[in-house]
């Protein structure tokens, strides 16, 4: 396989002029709602604590990784790509992006060995894994991890990242905001592929990954 890099995300990359969704869109979807637990490794995607104790995610800093992860997704065969989502408001959304753009999915719970042991019925060989949240998704997230392969991960103010590659800051545990990240990672994968060249052409709205109440 030929390795991947992982894009740059620093200063060196321009800023983009304007975000992906209006601000607001974000906010209303809760995506900048993080937890009252903070981790040292999300520290620079934190904007602000509420008076709650909640600590709030900076969507600037969402919206630039969106962009980032997309591009980075679409470098692969998507059937390449593994989306893994245990969580029960993560599942829709993993399995709409997976359909939309053709990658795999395991949705629910992560058969062990199922990266690393060939004689699993569910054995996959992805090429890159995309996971909700790094906690729920630990067991994947140790398996890619001892192959070899890149990991971008959906991560809350509490996750620890230091076995992610690519971070996508947001709540990763609200259905609204979860099911508004992977529209729009869905959204951006297919314009990095050029199967799409406005936000116009893709015709689903956020809707159809919104997980059921």
């Amino acid at each position: 396989m030929e390795e991947q890099a992982i894009p740059e995300t620093g200063e060196t990359e321009a800023p983009e002029s304007r975000l992906l969704i209006p601000e607001d869109v974000y906010l209303t979807s809760g995506v900048h709602i993080g937890t009252q637990q903070k981790s040292a490794d999300m520290k620079d995607f934190i904007f602000k604590v509420r008076s709650d104790g909640l600590y709030v995610l900076d969507v600037k800093k969402t919206d630039e990784r969106i962009r980032v992860a997309a591009r980075f997704i679409a470098r692969f065969q998507p059937e390449r790509v593994l989306v893994v989502s245990a969580r029960q408001y993560g599942q829709k959304p993993a399995k709409v992006f997976a359909k939309t753009v053709g990658t795999s999915i395991v949705a629910g719970r992560f058969v062990p060995g199922s990266l690393t042991n060939p004689i699993l019925p569910g054995f996959a060989e992805p090429e890159m894994v995309l996971v909700t949240d790094p906690a729920a998704d630990d067991q994947a997230l140790s398996e890619a991890l001892s192959i070899g392969i890149p990991i971008v991960a959906i991560c809350d103010a509490n996750n620890e990242t230091r076995n992610v590659d690519l971070v996508v800051p947001s709540n990763n545990k609200g259905r609204r905001a979860l099911a508004t990240i992977y529209w729009l990672l869905a959204r951006e994968v297919l314009r990095a592929r050029g199967a799409i060249k406005t936000d116009d052409d893709f015709k689903m709205p956020v809707e159809d990954f919104e997980a059921s109440l």
